[in-house]
Order: C-alpha cells, then structure tokens, then sequence
C-alpha cells in the first residue's frame, strides 16, 4: 500500500494510533522510506520520539541515530538478536542490505513492531548500487534482479506501508480493525505440548536425543527456557545450554528465569542455581566440547548455525541432547540441517525424536510481515515438493541450461529449495548472488515441467599472468575466483590464475530422483559447457565428506588440494578436486595432484590429525601412488607382522605402503582402517586411539597393525 508524506514532522497521534491497532491484531508492518536518505532520517527524528517504545536498533552510523532510544547495530551482527525481541527497527538500506542479516533481524520484531526501511524509490532498485555489492563481487553496472524482485514484491504488499518523506502530498495510514479480544503472547498448545515432551525427555532414558524445528517466532527458545526449568524443579542438577552466541538464549534464560520464581537462588548472566543446588548454564560450543562438564541433559538452541562436527561431538558426549532450529532461513536451512544430521542421527542414537511447533507465538497466525518477508527471501523454498512419479526415468530426463533471474517465482522456488535441502547453509544471500552474479552458469534438469535437479556454476580464472603471479606470492587478493586463486596461492601454481575455470557453486538432486544419475548429467552438460568455451578446467570446492568425495569422484573429477583449516560454517576441511577440459588444464591438474601426492605423507600428521578416517584413506587413494616398497621395505614389513620389529622404526615403512598402488583402496575393506589412519598417517597418540575405542592400549593397537599387515602381505594386492 503506497502512502506519500510532506516534509514535515509527521502525525505522531497517526502512528501511535497505529501501533495500537497492530498490538491489539498481534501484527507488524514494514514501513518503506523512500526518497533521499536525509529526507528520511529528518522524517524520523520527527516521528520516533512520540512513539511508544524502550529500545530498538538502528543500523546506520551512530552520530545519524534519529532516536537516542536506538543504539547502534552494525548488520554483520544482526544473528546475535536471534531469540531477542524488539518493538522497533530502523533499517538503513543506504548502508547496504546483505540479505541474511535483514531477514534475522526482522524476526526480532515483536507484535505492533514497525520495521523501517531507508531506500531509494523502488523504480531505482534495480540500479540501486548497495554498499554491500562489493563485499560479495556484485558491484557491477548490470542490473540487480534480485533487488528488482524485491522492489516488485513491495510495491502493493499488504505488510508494507510506503513513505515518501520529501513528498508534496501525504495521505492517511491504513485503517485496521481492532478485534473483540486483543492478541496477548502466552503459552500456546501446541507449546505446552513441547514442554511436556521436553521435560519426558530430561527425565526419560538415555540416547533418545530430541530434534526440535519451528519456524521464527514460534517459542521454541521460551519452551527450551520453561521445560529447563521443570527439569530443575523435578531434581535435576546440571543443564547445559549452548547456541552460536550467548544473546541467542537470552529469551530461554528468561523464560527458566520466570518459570523458577521463588525457586531461583541465584541468576547471572549465562547462570541460574536453584535453592536444591541445580544449575542452568550457558557454554559457547567449543568450550563445552573442550571442558566436557558433566551434565544429565544438554540444549543446543539454534543448531543449524552451528557446524554438523561439533553437533555431531555434542551428541555423543551425553546423555540427553536436545537440537533446537529454525526451519527456514538466515540461521542454515532447518529443513537441510534436518535431512543432513538424520544420517547421524539414525547411526549414533536410532531412538531420535522429532518434534516441532507451528503456532506463532510472538505474533498472531497469519502475521502480514511474516509473510512478506518469506516472500522476499524465498524463506520458505523448497525442492518442489512433487515427485516426479513412478514411470519417472533418465530417458524423460531433459538437462538444459537454464537462468534463474529469468524463472518465475514457482520454478525459481523449486529449484532454489533442492538448494536448501542439499546445503542446509543455503541462505538468502546465496540467491542474491545467484541471481545478480554476472559470472554464475547454472543447468536445471526436469522431468516434464518438475524441476530434480539444478546445477550452480561461476566462471572463474583468466587472470592475466602478470597478476596471477602475484596471487600465487600472496602479495595480490582479488574477490571471486576462489577456486583458481587457491590453487594458485597454496598449491603454488600461478597457472591455476590465469588458465580458465569453471567452478561449481552448488548441485542438488532431489531425494526421490537419486538413483537415475541426475547429478552426474549435470556435471556432464557442466563438463561440456567448459570445454566449448575454452574454459581449461571444471572444479569445485566443498567441505570434505566421503559421501561428496565419492560423488566426484563418479563425475572424474580428482583431488588437488586439502584445505588447512576447517571452514567455520561446516566445521570440515575443504576439498578442491578438478577435471581438466583443455590440454593445459589436465596437464595442470597432474602436476598439481603429482606433487601433492608426493608431500601427502608429511603434510598428513601436521596438519590434518582430526581427518575422518574413510575421508583421509579416500583422499590417499585418489591420489597418483609412490614407488613401491623395495627389498629392504619388505624385510621390514615382514619383521614387524611377525613381531620382530618395533612399530615406532616402521612407521615410515608403512606410511609409505600407503602410497602402494591399489594399498589405501584394500585398506579401506578392512575392519581396522581407522587405527590405521589414526595411528600410522596422523601419528595420534595411543591414548587418544583408546579414547576413541580403536584399540585396548598401545600393545593391543600394535598387535592389530602387525596383523592387519600380515594379511595385507598374504592376501592383498601384490608387493
């Protein structure tokens, strides 16, 4: 709805009115400042002071605040209000609008909570060059279709209430109806049922973890806070709470706080103690994986910003476990952490529950700016949620290059939501840069008009030489081009820079067509693509996973490098892997892995001591092998199967049979290949193979290896 304002300090009984009207409704309203940014900030010194709030944000510079009742809050650190609530937020859009950030910080608006928004007018969006363009490379001339389709939703949304400052007109706000009985947030059913079944769970047995989704808004921290506290009140002594930050569980620690009453003895910040002794407490996750405190139950709030390792760590260390998420949006995908952790899940603690909310709590069902938002960002995508049916088969299959800043919304949806579910930290800023990204090549592949599969692609490289040797010293950072700067940085080829490449972004296959080799099509077309276009090699760049690394492996694509350290949203280790398309590219892949290869044994136990084991013998596999054991290796391999020679002096030896042709790929048949891995290629300490189980003590792992190399002499392949 488009409403126009004077330059004038606006009506401020109006907009009390207003507020009014949308607390009693239990709603919200995005109000789009549009004209000059000091029009706008002018118009809001006029207006916020008559309004009725404590506190809220303001996310421009701290001297322009147009209200002393709005500390500043830069963007980057919106995720921190996750779980917070606000009655007002004032948005500058002239200081850039990195897409996550404005969406978390939108779920912290509470009922009659009014979001203001400074921008151009929205027939400037398109043009609009966003401060934020350039932190992602999409500062370019071009049009910004992702902005255009978020000026094109706004223009006559319900939600949102557009204010021309600098105006020569102005008009009335919209008139809302006040209901018979006001909106209030209380407990709601479906909350009450959760606490019940959370509290079952702290009480019940051991190895039954809970995983709990709703979408923002629905108490899922306020039901975590109040089932923590019958858990103390019913005599439990430890509670342990972890999330990506200690704000994140200010509203639990409120609501176990108020739910205690007179049974609180004591409350600091991440602390509660009861008058019996029990103990809330909040710990970051590192430190709680590092410190290991005992604990009958743990909550980990807002899980899928969190790294699958660590939570998989958390899992296993005690005895009760509860995930808590957020099903669509900026924190990771709920629904793809869901999809990703089941696998853990149904191998370490079969018995897991699944539980979820749907009734908004902090706003009234049916909330206008909830909606809007969803729409905006595509919160609520998913991977078309149609099977392609039974007769479905590779031969409808039809792969097709394909641009998704030129799909309508339904397909565009569709294939942004196999995003989501096969990369659960799909965000919305990953479609902007999808969309607006001049460099990015995509393929989708549909069966009929059902969209299965979409691939993600960005054309990186060319540099010209001059400046791909100065990537290669480190002496130059250019933005984009992660693939080739890598490989020219770390791995030490300037060619990597300045051959062409064309990197895969993200591929996903939706889970009912797995089986008809949709993805390797993809790849393929991708593969094909490359080689037309002079491109000189086709790579990607993921979080290492054995599951991943097999798949590539089926698409020829082969390792080049191991990243050294492990990435902050997955907790892996990247994993590059290439496939040359020019003469130049494949012989540039071969001296890269050639003298990986021939570093790899050093490299292993200084840098990657915490690589899974199938992940680590896979990668040994995939790369060129070393010469084969000569006749003063076999000697000592037959003296240490035979108990004759000490582990300690062999282990050269046998880091080298791993470097055999055809050694890692038998060794990875084998029952004992993680105390292989664990012990011979990473050098780890006995004391930390009997922790993990592996072996009783160091005799007994020495004694396994002696016969794991008897048998490899015996019956594996030939020396």
């Amino acid at each position: 709805m488009s409403h126009t304002g004077i330059n004038t300090a606006p009506c401020t009984k109006a907009w009390r009115n207003l507020q009014q009207s949308l607390a009693a409704r239990g709603e919200r309203r995005l109000v789009l400042l549009e004209g000059t940014r000091d029009a706008a900030i002018r118009w809001l010194a006029g207006l916020l002071p008559g309004l009725d709030f404590q506190t809220g944000v303001w996310t421009g510079p701290a001297a322009d605040t147009p209200d002393n009742r709005l500390p500043r809050l830069a963007p980057s650190a919106a995720r921190k209000w996750l779980g917070r609530e606000l009655p007002v937020i004032v948005w500058d859009g002239w200081q850039g609008n990195p897409p996550d950030a404005f969406a978390a910080l939108s779920g912290a608006l509470t009922a009659g909570g009014l979001l203001f928004w400074l921008m151009p007018p929205l027939e400037q969006w398109r043009q609009f060059a966003d401060p934020d363009y350039s932190r992602t490379g999409l500062d370019h001339e071009g049009g910004h279709i992702f902005a255009a389709r978020m000026a094109r939703i706004l223009r006559n949304h319900e939600a949102a209430i557009r204010i021309t400052p600098d105006g020569a007109s102005s008009s009335l706000l919209p008139s809302l109806t006040i209901p018979e009985t006001a909106f209030t947030i209380k407990t709601t059913p479906d909350q009450e049922q959760l606490i019940q079944r959370l509290v079952r769970f702290g009480l019940g047995r051991r190895r039954r973890p809970v995983i709990v989704t709703a979408d923002r808004g629905r108490g899922k921290s306020a039901a975590l806070g109040m089932a923590a506290a019958q858990l103390l009140q019913h005599g439990r002594q430890d509670i342990l709470v972890s999330a990506p930050s200690e704000q994140s569980v200010e509203t639990l620690f409120r609501h176990a706080r108020e739910a205690l009453g007179d049974q609180l003895a004591s409350a600091r910040s991440g602390e509660l103690t009861t008058r019996g002794g029990g103990r809330l407490r909040y710990l970051p996750i590192r430190e709680l994986l590092a410190s290991r405190p005992e604990a009958e139950v743990v909550m980990v709030d807002e899980a899928a910003a969190i790294p699958a390792p660590l939570l998989k760590a958390v899992l296993l260390g005690w005895p009760r476990v509860a995930f808590s998420t957020t099903v669509h949006g900026y924190e990771g995908a709920g629904r793809g952490f869901s999809i990703r952790f089941r696998q853990v899940l149904e191998q370490s603690a079969p018995h897991w529950q699944s539980l979820s909310l749907t009734e908004p709590v902090r706003w009234a069902q049916g909330d206008p700016l909830e909606a809007l938002v969803s729409e905006l960002f595509m919160l609520a995508a998913d991977g078309g949620g149609k099977s392609p049916g039974p007769a479905a088969s590779s031969d409808e299959l039809i792969i097709q290059p394909w641009q998704p800043a030129e799909a309508h919304d339904p397909e565009l949806s569709d294939a942004f939501g196999l995003l989501v579910d096969a990369h659960y930290r799909t965000a919305p800023a990953d479609l902007r840069q999808w969309l607006d990204d001049p460099a990015a090549r995509s393929w989708r592949a549909r069966i009929g008009d059902q969209t299965v599969g979409v691939l993600w692609c960005a054309l990186e490289g060319g540099l010209e030489p001059a400046l791909a040797e100065q990537v290669s010293l480190g002496t130059r950072r250019i933005r984009g081009h992660l693939l080739p700067q890598s490989l020219a940085s770390h791995s030490g080829y300037p060619e990597a820079a300045s051959l062409g490449c064309l990197r895969v972004v993200r591929i996903a296959v939706s889970d009912e067509s797995r089986r008809l080799g949709i993805g390797n099509r993809l790849v393929e077309a991708a593969k094909a693509f490359a080689s037309e276009q002079g491109r000189d090699y086709l790579g990607t760049s993921f979080g290492g996973s054995t599951d991943l690394l097999a798949f590539w492996q089926s698409c020829g694509l082969q390792v080049v490098r191991a990243g050294l350290q492990q990435e902050a949203s997955s907790g892996e280790y990247p994993l590059q892997m290439i496939r040359g398309t020019s003469p130049a590219g494949s012989e540039l892949a071969e001296r890269i892995r050639q003298r990986l290869g021939g570093h790899w044994l050093t490299l292993v136990p200084a840098n990657w001591p915490e690589f899974e084991p199938r992940l680590l013998a896979g990668i040994s596999a995939d790369l060129p092998p070393g010469p084969p054991p000569d006749n003063d290796d076999l000697r000592d391999l037959h003296n240490f199967a035979n108990g004759h020679r000490g582990f300690q002096m062999t282990v050269p030896v046998l880091r080298k049979l791993s470097r055999t042709p055809g050694i890692m790929a038998w060794l990875a048949d084998q029952e004992p290949l993680a105390l292989w891995c664990r012990a011979v290629l990473q050098g780890r300490p006995w004391s930390s193979l009997q922790a993990e189980k592996l072996c009783r003590g160091q005799k007994d792992g020495e004694d396994r290896l002696r016969q794991l190399v008897h048998d490899l002499m015996e019956n594996g392949p030939e020396l």
